[in-house]
């Protein structure tokens, strides 16, 4: 197994590891279930999208950097290519926007792919919707994962929507005032202001990383087979639902409030 090392780590990965691991810290981050995700085969890690970010997901790249020496390769929307800033963060972290050719390199090597399929829909959500898994019928992380032959690994984590109290449904704002799509103009408040001008609220994180789902386990499945990938889909969001409820009852029943 590879360890990091602090040797020839770009501007872009020594501000990710900075950033995650002082938030880690600050929701006093606890996660179970990190050996399905220490072994050599590479798989296809499938989270729920907190709002306004996936923090969770994000302090998980930096338990995962610690312990296997690499950075896992997330999968971003494809609009982050096109501002500057962004691209630069993406390209230095080693992430990829889509199923980008240099994903079947991370793949060879045993590396782990990261994803969130509720991406801004999901994340700019009002308060009326927390912990509610909505990936729509989106199944590309499903093909994504055949065309590898990768497994998917389920995760899902309380706190992630107790950060900021969302103010409006940002998804449809945006697609009112003509952004990109993708794209979300969310409000939330944190306990000095509006995001991103206040820190989250100091809530605690607990995080389940379940069991692999070996998507070939009845045998093979076509990725153009839209009907058996919307089976598959249905199987991989319930087991991410029950991941959340699971959180929440373990972190709330140790006596953590939100």
């Amino acid at each position: 197994m590879r360890r990091a090392t602090t040797t020839s780590v770009s501007v872009p990965m020594r501000a990710w590891l900075s950033v995650w691991r002082t938030l880690r810290w600050y929701h006093r981050y606890t996660v179970e279930g990190i050996e399905n995700l220490l072994g050599d085969e590479p798989v296809l890690i499938v989270g729920y999208h907190g709002r306004p970010m996936a923090f969770d997901m994000c302090i998980l790249t930096v338990e995962l950097y610690e312990r296997l020496g690499y950075m896992p390769h997330g999968i971003t929307n494809g609009s982050v290519d096109s501002v500057p800033g962004l691209r630069w963060l993406s390209d230095g972290l080693g992430f990829f926007a889509g199923d980008e050719s240099g994903i079947a390199d991370a793949v060879a090597r045993g590396e782990h792919l990261i994803v969130t399929p509720g991406a801004a829909l999901e994340g700019s959500r009002s308060a009326r919707h927390r912990y509610e898994v909505d990936w729509g019928d989106h199944v590309g992380y499903l093909r994504l994962a055949l065309r590898h032959g990768l497994k998917i690994v389920p995760v899902g984590a309380a706190g992630c929507d107790d950060g900021y109290i969302g103010l409006n449904d940002g998804y449809e704002l945006a697609k009112r005032v003509g952004m990109p799509r993708g794209w979300a103009l969310w409000f939330g408040l944190g306990p000095l202001g509006l995001f991103p001008f206040s820190p989250p609220f100091p809530v605690r994180y607990h995080q389940i990383v379940g069991s692999p789902i070996d998507l070939t386990a009845r045998g093979p499945v076509d990725p153009d087979d839209r009907k058996a990938l919307l089976r598959l889909h249905r199987k991989v969001t319930g087991t991410v639902q029950t991941l959340l409820e699971r959180a929440l009852a373990r972190r709330d029943g140790a006596g953590e409030s939100t």
